[in-house]
């Protein structure tokens, strides 16, 4: 239920009205202000730096057009199969597999998904729920390639927030931060990569302004 629906029906049971505009802004205004940490690096090149520093893997893709080939050549590199569970809003691309918009079954090899932020702070990608988007796609294959234009990196984690709140639909049911392959270092304290998730994370970093939300 989106939070308006949920504030209001708090207001009714209370049998108080919406606050004036002037009180909002004032109570918004109290808000502290997180620390966030301060760097001067391109947002661009942090964030490539950052998330191949945990075992993601980035290529650069000039538009739109170009995202089939560059995943061809994923494929061929790891000798993936002609076949991927793709989301939705990237479907109409002329991919040249066998491909659906999932969810992902157990079966499925890729998956590839857009996101709605890319966050330099920490080289991680923010990706959002929903109808078009389901959040198999990120989990269950092993190899799981994501589609993030250049313009949608920001520098902090409290920017992607602000992204999130601002979303014509509203909050989505679940969001998840990904900082490159799954891992755990619970086997003998050696660092396991595909442990709850996948064991690669690509992305194709798209430097046309182009969305790929999905």
């Amino acid at each position: 239920m989106p939070r308006e629906q949920i504030l209001s029906r708090i207001r009714q049971a209370l049998g108080r009205d919406a606050l004036p505009p002037e009180a909002a802004a004032a109570l918004d205004a109290r808000r502290p202000a997180h620390t966030r940490i301060s760097y001067s690096d391109d947002l661009v090149e942090r964030f490539i730096t950052r998330f191949q520093s945990r075992a993601g893997t980035v290529a650069r893709v000039a538009c739109r057009a170009d995202l089939p080939a560059a995943l061809a050549a994923y494929r061929a590199e790891h000798g993936l199969p002609a076949r991927a569970a793709i989301a939705a809003p990237l479907a109409d691309l002329p991919w040249g597999l066998e491909h659906h918009p999932g969810p992902a079954g157990q079966e499925e090899v890729l998956g590839v998904t857009g996101c709605l932020a890319g966050i330099a702070e920490m080289g991680s990608i923010l990706t959002v729920s929903g109808p078009a988007h389901p959040t198999t796609l990120n989990f269950v294959p092993d190899y799981h390639v994501v589609v993030l234009p250049a313009a949608h990196i920001v520098r902090h984690y409290e920017d992607a927030w602000a992204l999130l709140r601002a979303r014509p639909g509203g909050l989505p049911r679940c969001t998840n931060i990904i900082s490159g392959p799954s891992r755990t270092g619970d086997v003998e304290l050696t660092i396991q990569l595909g442990a709850h998730g996948p064991r690669r994370v690509h992305v194709l970093l798209l430097e046309a302004p182009e969305s790929a939300e999905g």
